[in-house]
């Protein structure tokens, strides 16, 4: 194979509100924590273990609005698109890097028929993305939000 590829596709939940950045020429980034967990049983203790996974979440532009606009902590996503590491100084001079999944699609996961309604008044069903009509609601995530 000649070509490389640079592709991510993440389930999880929000770990926090998405935080907007606006730009002088009418453009902005949002950005937000996603959690993955892998669960498994150890087979020496038999207990259940789960480890949880970070990962920088940044959207551009139009779908950076639209992710603002409906999507809260703890709400599940599909994400799709590429990882990005930057390179950058801190404040004492010393150069750190920072991996981001550059979200280039996305899915709402979680139903906002009803838990929407009561936290954001002015939001209208209607215009609300729905979820899909196959989407996997297997077990209780075992998350801390």
């Amino acid at each position: 194979m000649a070509g490389t590829l640079n592709k991510v596709m993440l389930i999880g939940n929000l770990g926090d509100e998405v935080k907007m950045h606006y730009f002088d020429d009418k453009n902005c980034v949002g950005r937000f924590p996603l959690a993955t967990s892998e669960s498994y049983t150890n087979k020496q203790t038999n207990e259940r273990v789960t480890n949880t996974e970070w990962h920088n979440i940044v959207v551009r532009n139009k779908a950076a609005e639209i992710c603002e606009k409906y999507l809260t902590k703890g709400d599940k996503v599909y994400i799709e698109g590429r990882i990005k590491t930057r390179k950058w100084t801190d404040d004492k001079g010393m150069e750190r890097y920072s991996t981001e999944i550059q979200c280039d699609e996305f899915t709402f996961l979680t139903p906002k028929t009803d838990q929407q309604q009561s936290n954001k008044p002015n939001a209208n069903p209607q215009s609300q993305p729905s979820a899909p009509s196959n989407a996997a609601t297997q077990g209780d995530d075992d998350l801390p939000f």
